[in-house]
């Protein structure tokens, strides 16, 4: 099969391109609602396409107040999938308090055809939701890091429309022939990297459309334009060199940004707080990314009229913000960590460091130092070590030749037991349940036990002076833009 077999035909956007990108947030901090409202003033409303079959069950099972999911779950068009979904996970009303949340199936390389339904439906839902009541664009954000999920989330945010894909954290080489052959419905795959497999052994993992919809293959759907977010001009022209690799735009991704960055280009070095030094390597040519001629946005550093009007200069298309949008009203966070995050910056006390050993993935990892968060050390010490979400761990090869998975942060001896040094755990944070307790989906454990958050935003908070108290997305694309709408020009 080629690459664009009876796939939509790839052609020039037909609005305008956004001068602003919402970024994708965490798991759920940059959830519809927060999209659906940067959406509505005609910037590009993004959410985070990372846990979404979490975030479902877990909602699911504190009742789904208000309805939303319910409502997007009629929508699907598998209706016997819904159901399903809804059989296992919805408890009307919601669990008591304390009780222990279903668990969800792991990724992994097997099939799995409950996981591949709850994966579909719950990127379908997230974006069916961010997509009502308004004709702005929504984009969903993935991280190239969790490969396993990548095919059947996909397909559930194309199933809703979504305009955009978003993805970072890698290199995502293999995602422009996946949008082309999820787009006509047809099965896909995509390689999954598996820690000491033989490099002319290819692992992948894919999705084959008609298990879910049947032998009837249903219209082709809109292909979405995919932005490649990346830290370097070198990675933005090795990916933009070839047709089936190249994408239809790049995000520039500076140190500064929040969550996952890029390590420092050649030897880690550290400052005195611990945090990674980066030089002049690191910041990328942006006359070398326009000279590829695909539109491109900066990100990190860039949340005022002044960064805007810097990236503009340097021939951006805009800018990507999002620690602005994680500390707004329509934020997914909860609500009194929201607050405190703002207090906490607002009087200075709030620290944001660029940690090189809290993520399991691997990348530096900006933490928001807020205590009684698995920022703390006492909080982090005292932590049960357990892998029980697993959206981070890595496929590898066994002795006896199959694949298993193993992360940094489950319990150390587990660890050891699967070949790999115990300094690897030294720090390593649990993100899987920390960003979803971040958002008010704490799991408790049968022994009472609660797991804490953790919070990430990006390094520079200055802006938040120039914005109101308790602000709104509105408020920041406001802010943000002012009478610079009027001067847009080019697409």
């Amino acid at each position: 099969m080629t690459i664009a077999e009876n796939a939509p035909p790839r052609t020039a956007p037909k609005t305008p391109r956004p001068l602003l990108i919402q970024g994708g947030m965490g798991v759920g901090v940059s959830g519809w609602r927060l999209a659906r409202a940067v959406a509505r003033t005609g910037q590009l409303g993004v959410v985070s396409g990372v846990a979404l079959d979490v975030v479902l069950a877990r909602r699911l099972q504190q009742g789904d107040p208000g309805g939303d999911l319910r409502r997007a779950l009629a929508a699907f068009p598998f209706p016997d999938i819904a159901a399903r979904i809804l059989q296992r996970y919805h408890v009307p009303g919601g669990l008591a308090p304390g009780r222990p949340y279903r668990p969800v199936p792991k990724l992994g390389l097997r099939p799995h055809p409950h996981r591949t339904e709850l994966t579909v439906a719950a990127n379908f839902a997230e974006v069916f939701l961010a997509r009502e009541g308004h004709d702005g664009p929504i984009g969903v954000n993935y991280l190239e890091k969790i490969q396993m999920a990548t095919p059947a989330a996909v397909y559930g945010a194309l199933l809703a429309g979504v305009d955009y894909v978003l993805m970072g954290a890698g290199i995502p080489s293999e995602i422009p022939r996946l949008l082309d052959t999820l787009a006509a419905h047809r099965p896909a795959e995509i390689t999954v990297t598996v820690a000491g497999a033989e490099s002319d052994r290819r692992h992948t993992t894919g999705i084959d459309p008609a298990d879910l919809h049947g032998a009837t293959r249903p219209a082709p759907l809109k292909r979405p334009d995919l932005l490649a977010i990346v830290s370097s001009d070198v990675l933005a022209a090795y990916l933009a060199r070839r047709p089936e690799t190249r994408p239809d735009g790049f995000i520039i991704e500076g140190p500064a940004a929040g969550g996952h960055s890029a390590p420092p280009r050649g030897r880690l070095r550290l400052d005195e707080t611990g945090q990674p030094l980066y030089g002049p390597r690191d910041h990328p040519d942006t006359g070398k990314i326009a000279a590829l001629g695909l539109p491109f946005w900066l990100a990190g550093g860039y949340a005022g009229p002044e960064g805007l009007q810097r990236a503009l200069q340097s021939g951006a298309t805009g800018v990507q913000v999002g620690t602005a949008f994680a500390l707004c009203r329509e934020s997914g966070l909860d609500e009194h960590l929201r607050r405190r995050l703002l207090t906490g910056a607002a009087d200075g006390t709030l620290t944001v460091r660029n940690d090189p050993d809290a993520s399991p993935a691997g990348f530096p990892f900006k933490v928001a130092d807020l205590p009684g968060t698995a920022a703390a050390a006492d909080v982090y010490t005292t932590r049960p070590r357990l892998c029980d979400l697993g959206h981070l761990r890595t496929p590898y090869l066994k002795t006896d030749g199959t694949v298993g998975y193993r992360c940094p942060a489950e319990p150390v001896a587990t660890y050891v037991r699967k070949d790999r040094p115990e300094s690897d755990t030294t720090g390593r944070r649990c993100l899987c349940n920390g960003l979803v307790s971040a958002i008010g989906l704490a799991q408790h454990r049968p022994d009472g036990y609660t797991e804490p958050p953790l919070l990430t935003l990006g390094q520079d908070l200055a802006f938040l002076a120039d914005l109101p108290a308790d602000h709104t997305a509105a408020d920041v694309v406001a802010g943000l833009l002012g009478t610079r709408r009027a001067e847009r020009t080019a697409p």
